[in-house]
């Protein structure tokens, strides 16, 4: 089998957990941003498979733990898992307290599925959708922060569990001056803002993994 990264033999495996922002709505899935860093690491020497996704637009925390129930993924000892999920819990104006709680369950279940390394677990910061057109008839300062609360919830437990944590959010943020970050619907971002995140979660990703 070929990885997605080049024709070597892929060493490492990937699972990505969340919601449209990993499984790239309204974007090629070759622009989805677990799969360009993929290539990435790829071209620095460190092959990984297809990553395997498990994440659907409008997922909230409790319907990705609901996933996760039905789906199992593959392996128990994934080399990498990602975890980004959030923004549809504020969306949906459910509370902190239920995401403080199920966020922290997820967190402990992608430890478990990195074959309990969490040196191989990546979180990352929930994006912020107030600087899209969707949002602009919307209270985006209110937006904005409501994203920045449920962000320090999941820091706090991403510290406490002692994973990688990755803020994105401030990239996001620069498509409120760049419309070529926002994908063709208004609301999601685009392949290269993706290939933003890609590049710094790549970056992690190096220094934690070991290139054989």
């Amino acid at each position: 089998m070929n990885s997605v990264s080049g024709t070597k033999e892929p060493n490492y495996s990937w699972l990505a957990l969340g919601d449209s922002y990993t499984i790239g709505e309204s974007v090629l899935e070759t622009e989805r941003y677990p799969v360009q860093a993929v290539a990435i690491l790829g071209k620095s020497g460190t092959h990984f498979g297809e990553p395997e996704i498990i994440a659907r637009t409008g997922w909230t925390t409790g319907d990705l733990q609901h996933a996760l129930d039905i789906k199992k993924p593959i392996s128990r000892n994934y080399d990498v898992v990602t975890l980004l999920i959030g923004v549809n819990n504020q969306f949906q104006r459910r509370s902190r307290a239920e995401y403080q709680e199920q966020f922290s369950a997820l967190l402990k279940r992608s430890i478990a599925l990195s074959g309990d390394r969490p040196s191989h677990v990546f979180v990352l910061s929930i994006p912020d959708y107030a600087v899209t057109p969707f949002a602009i008839q919307m209270n985006t300062k209110e937006i904005s922060l409501e994203i920045d609360s449920f962000n320090r919830i999941n820091k706090e437990i991403s510290l406490f569990e002692q994973v990688n944590w990755l803020d994105i959010t401030g990239e996001s943020r620069k498509a409120a001056n760049d419309p070529s970050l926002v994908a063709g619907d208004g609301l999601h971002f685009s392949g290269k803002e993706y290939a933003v995140w890609a590049s710094l979660l790549a970056n992690m990703i190096e220094q934690k993994i070991s290139k054989h």
